[in-house]
């Protein structure tokens, strides 16, 4: 049971909550300028969350305002570095004794599993600031060589009003992965979710302000990105966006960065790994399973997920068969029970783009061999069953586009060389897995795997202690671990001489 409570627990507790829906800017919740809102459906069971703000060019200025106020006064960015640390460390322990409000706010919003919300997106959320706070008072400055009548310290500078973007498939760690650096070297921040995931955003906002940040500080503009995301990439004040989300949506930012101020932007986008498993692979009952969760979990909305398995063509009849049998102990089922393993897909027009993929790979040659259709598991829900298609070129639109939902492609191979060819034919670099009892291969073919994370006879394991990004088009910029903290600041020199 997910935190000890039952499916009766959850049920009754989604029917009674009433979360804020409004804004959060400078300090207080607030609707959107002109009143305007929208109407979120829960792809649950398509119950309506109405009443979230729908803000627009005019809460981007006001809350970009409010930042740089902040920013510029000092209040957070001239804190004391111990300070900023214990504030932070509140804030985490909110986000964490919170768990249950938090959790819930996510299901209903993006209609993933109960128990995954509970256990690990809270939970990762709530690390990941207590993380970042550790480093406030331990990142050094640095003294450059130079003659003996010169000094020169070079400084780590907080670079102003940062816009967070996030999407919609992890929203509270996806925003800690952007806030939580960013916070700690003295930044402003606005955040702006996903319009189908603002619940949880809002709440972080609320704990935020009860941790001590200041007014300005954090801010939160839910809306669509048509608007509101446009507005804050193209506002002239804002310094940075960070954003995670889709490739086509990374192109657009970009564009609408260089057509304003410059600002500079980090990236992290779409995906298609390959999860490659060689013959001499040491579990195949092991490969089944990371193959099987590393692309079903979330229902499969996962930017790194493993879509592509790239099996060696000695194993992969046997594979399939083991693969099939992990997928159908996975259980797909209401969010808000706890033992359901795979919930919902984000929306109604998303399950039709996921079916429509699965139609294309019949139609590209691809043989079905598990799912392939709508799920029927609550009235008014969106569910889509996992699926593996077997048979299809790695030239195929199913193997080369990211489909984002609980849908696996199956490609075989005769060896290593075509494996790693296969592998690296794609214009993503997010994730890659090679299984293998041979450390040499091993090697040869995690240093030719064009991806930001190469795991060896495992999938999906990560610490913040790793930087997470990819290659390609799947992004720059580095989310997680000490290397995160260098987009969120700029280096400055200070040169003094003594006569």
């Amino acid at each position: 049971m997910a935190n000890g409570k039952d499916f009766a627990y959850w049920r009754d507790r989604a029917a009674a909550l009433r979360p804020e829906t409004r804004a959060f800017i400078d300090g207080a919740s607030v609707e959107a300028a002109d009143g305007a809102a929208f109407t979120r459906t829960s792809p649950i069971d398509g119950r309506a969350i109405p009443g979230i703000a729908r803000c627009g060019a005019e809460d981007v200025d006001r809350a970009v305002k409010a930042a740089r106020t902040a920013f510029e006064d000092g209040r957070w960015s001239r804190l004391e570095p111990t300070k900023r640390k214990a504030v932070l460390l509140r804030f985490a322990r909110l986000i964490e004794d919170d768990v249950e409000e938090l959790a819930l706010r996510e299901t209903l919003d993006v209609g993933k599993p109960i128990g995954d919300s509970l256990a690990v997106d809270v939970r990762s959320a709530a690390r990941c600031v207590a993380y970042y706070a550790e480093y406030a008072d331990k990142l050094y400055e640095e003294i450059a060589p130079t003659g003996p009548n010169d000094l020169a310290i070079i400084r780590r500078m907080p670079l102003g009003v940062v816009g967070a973007i996030v999407p919609w498939n992890y929203p509270l760690i996806l925003a800690s992965w952007k806030i939580a650096p960013a916070l700690v070297l003295g930044n402003s921040v606005i955040l702006k979710p996903a319009e189908q995931s603002s619940l949880s955003a809002i709440r972080l906002a609320e704990l935020a302000r009860e941790a001590g940040l200041p007014d300005g500080v954090f801010n939160v503009l839910p809306g669509y990105g048509e608007e509101a995301g446009d507005a804050l990439v193209r506002h002239m004040d804002v310094d940075m966006i960070a954003f995670t989300g889709s490739t086509s949506v990374g192109r657009m930012i970009m564009k609408g960065a260089a057509e304003s101020n410059m600002k500079r932007v980090a990236l992290e986008l779409g995906g298609k790994s390959p999860h490659i498993v060689m013959d001499d692979c040491p579990d195949l009952d092991a490969a089944a399973s990371a193959v099987a969760w590393g692309v079903f979990y979330n229902a499969g909305e996962t930017c790194h997920a493993g879509t592509r398995l790239i099996a060696h063509r000695a194993v992969a009849d046997d594979l399939h068969g083991r693969l099939i049998e992990a997928t159908k102990k996975i259980r797909l089922g209401h969010p808000l029970d706890p033992t359901t393993q795979i919930g919902a897909v984000i929306e109604e027009d998303h399950m039709h783009r996921v079916l429509g993929y699965i139609d294309l790979g019949r139609e590209e040659g691809g043989r079905i061999l598990l799912g392939g259709n709508r799920a029927d598991v609550v009235d008014g829900g969106f569910y889509v069953e996992p699926t593996v298609i077997a048979g299809v070129a790695n030239a195929s639109r199913v193997a080369q586009e990211e489909i984002f939902g609980p849908v696996l492609v199956s490609i075989p191979v005769d060896g290593e060389d075509e494996a790693v060819r296969t592998a690296n034919d794609t214009i993503y670099g997010l994730g890659a897995a090679v299984w293998t009892l041979d450390i040499n291969r091993a090697h040869r073919m995690s240093e030719a795997l064009r991806a930001g994370t190469v795991w060896v006879n495992a999938y999906d394991l990560s610490s913040m202690a790793t930087p997470f990004g990819g290659f390609k088009q799947s992004g720059f910029g580095r989310d997680r671990s000490v290397h995160a903290l260098d987009k969120y600041a700029d280096l400055k020199t200070v040169w003094t001489h003594y006569s």
